[in-house]
């Protein structure tokens, strides 16, 4: 079972991924993709509360590389939560994932065990305004339909609330 949680910056999908995560009655192991940059107090306040809030008993994998994701997925008995592809993606110099989502991809379909994926809906956002926020907006948007198709369940959050997507 693939499910993809789908939200834009603060709209509570990563608390809803934790609880699907932690509904399936098995060991999960948390995959953070996200690194506070040196200096960023902010971010890395977030990633603590993040830490903070995973129950004790759950495995922690930190993914600092674009190309190690499908290899963890990989390893993973039991579910697997992964929070979230927007960190995963800017591990790439000039966000082109595109061979690291087909070895995502494949680890998806490889995988026994649930996953859950968090990731950020940027389409609804304004257009951005410089280059490189155009890039990361494209690698993102095609990223999640990318993974939309090949998931079992899509929700998208706002503001805390979840709404289940149609099947694919």
């Amino acid at each position: 079972m693939i499910t993809l949680v789908l939200g834009g910056a603060s709209s509570g999908k990563s608390l809803i991924a934790e609880q699907i995560a932690g509904s399936h009655g098995e060991s999960v192991t948390y995959v953070a993709t996200a690194a506070a940059p040196s200096g960023d107090a902010d971010h890395a306040a977030r990633i603590d509360a993040h830490r903070a809030r995973r129950p004790a008993n759950w495995d922690t994998i930190e993914c600092t590389s674009a190309s190690d994701l499908g290899l963890h997925l990989r390893r993973i008995r039991g579910v697997a939560l992964v929070d979230s592809l927007g960190s995963w993606v800017a591990l790439k110099p000039g966000f082109d994932v595109e061979d690291e989502t087909g070895d995502l991809l494949a680890a998806l379909a490889e995988r026994h065990g649930p996953t859950v994926l968090v990731s950020e809906e940027v389409g609804l956002a304004v257009h951005p305004p410089t280059a490189v926020g155009r890039r990361f907006a494209e690698a993102m948007g095609t990223l999640n339909q990318r993974v939309a198709a090949v998931a079992d369940r899509a929700l998208l959050v706002v503001a805390g609330r979840a709404v289940e997507l149609p099947p694919r």
